[in-house]
């Protein structure tokens, strides 16, 4: 495998940006070596500086459901950019999205579109403040719900990737009021609103913890983060950015059947583009401004051109048979990548959910890990050795331990197929 020109390009590109990089999970810090710089992508493809084409599984770290530059999606992007790519008024692109948003996510009853999954998760938090006239918030080791300075406090994805404890610049009374305890652990949970309930306004969570790894909830989990949060009158936020209309049309929540108070989106609604909202319970959304005192705006809330790619993409996912396929894809090659893994004497393991996978260097482990601790014992040392591997073999996962893979429609039985053989191929190159 060449990276001429990606080395070139990553050259001129640490003289005028800070790491080479406009978002730090896109360095190869956590996995040694050149990122890879795209031009362009197809389907299950992307295509690099240098000419390679990959099967791609980062899928622009989830947001691609449908493959790249579906074509309903671009048709609608360039309908949408010939009458202007932002007026700074309401459109009624923004009103239709909302009604596809609020149909498929029975407890989102009003939402608000932001440009980013951390501008949705931060404006929660705040609605969540407003609401309930408490500060503090509950949140969980490894669970990464964006850069805002109250969430960055041992944060997954990129701090994680990165090994950063915690974050330069984020003053202690910025996350004074977050309280840290680890997921699927509810006695932690307990134990903290004994001490701090009166004084909690919301805990928030990933329903099924996709940036340190894969962490599914323990059956208990999520239904018992409800009853504490009824009982101590704080509100639950369910960050779906990665999880929303991933797992479903209702999202994790529909999932497992545990309804929050409040919701963020992001990724997918955005079809590719620039999106991220936040919605919930009428009461609740209605302290938000200009209905209520809870101010939050943006200029380039409810672009044109995102909520049209937006509203493409939720009309290809209402279609009936759209998740039990993909399901059925994600299947394949889980159960594919399992055999390939016990013919290698089973030295990592693969797991799923719905369409999001997850391999990791955990030998003889016989279930999903069931927190951070347990993602942060496995061996990066020889994913690091993998990923390279698996990258010459013409297969992307995310260049981090940290990171899980997402399946689309666009990944059809003989990428499946031809993905299977390059793991095989890798593993057998790492392994000797």
């Amino acid at each position: 495998m060449k990276l001429e020109r990606s080395a070139q390009l990553y050259q001129r590109a640490i003289a005028v940006i800070p790491g080479g990089v406009n978002s730090p999970v896109r360095a190869f810090n956590g996995v040694g070596g050149n990122p890879i710089f795209v031009t362009r992508a197809q389907g299950p493809y992307i295509y690099d500086a240098d000419g390679q084409r990959f099967i791609d599984y980062v899928g622009s770290w989830g947001p691609l459901i449908l493959g790249h530059a579906p074509r309903s999606v671009l048709d609608a992007v360039a309908r949408a950019a010939k009458d202007g790519t932002s007026f700074g008024w309401a459109t009624e692109r923004e009103v239709e999205l909302a009604e596809h948003v609020t149909k498929a996510v029975p407890s989102v009853e009003m939402v608000r579109f932001v440009s980013s999954g951390t501008e949705a998760t931060m404006s929660a938090l705040r609605v969540a403040r407003g609401f309930t006239g408490r500060d503090r918030v509950v949140k969980f080791a490894g669970c990464y719900h964006g850069h805002a300075d109250a969430f960055l406090a041992d944060a997954g994805s990129g701090v994680a990737t990165l090994g950063i404890p915690g974050c330069a610049g984020v003053p202690d009374g910025a996350v004074r009021d977050s309280l840290t305890v680890p997921y699927n652990d509810l006695n932690a949970v307990e134990a903290t609103f004994s001490e701090h309930g009166d004084t909690i306004a919301a805990v928030i969570v990933e329903p099924v913890a996709c940036n340190m790894g894969l962490v599914p909830p323990s059956p208990e989990f999520l239904p018992g983060l409800r009853s504490v949060c009824d009982k101590y009158g704080a509100l639950l936020i369910f960050d779906e950015v990665i999880t929303g209309f991933r797992l479903g049309l209702g999202g994790a929540q529909a999932h497992f059947g545990v309804t929050p108070d409040l919701t963020t989106f992001g990724k997918i609604i955005g079809g590719g583009l620039p999106v991220g909202a936040y919605g919930g319970r009428r009461d609740i959304m209605r302290v938000v401004a200009p209905l209520g005192p809870v101010y939050q705006a943006g200029t380039l809330s409810g672009n044109p051109l995102a909520m049209a790619a937006g509203i493409a993409t939720l009309e290809c996912l209402e279609r009936p048979s759209f998740y039990s396929d993909l399901d059925s894809r994600a299947k394949t090659l889980t159960d594919g990548l399992d055999k390939v893994l016990a013919s290698h004497g089973n030295i990592a393991r693969v797991d799923r959910v719905a369409s999001i996978f997850y391999l990791w260097f955990k030998p003889q482990s016989d279930r999903p890990a069931r927190s951070y601790d347990e993602i942060k014992s496995a061996d990066a040392g020889l994913f690091v050795r993998f990923f390279h591997a698996l990258l010459n073999q013409g297969v992307t996962l995310a260049p981090s331990a940290f990171e899980v893979g997402f399946v689309s429609n666009a990944h059809e039985l003989q990428h499946i197929e031809a993905t299977i053989t390059a793991v095989d191929l890798a593993l057998k190159s790492v392994l000797g």
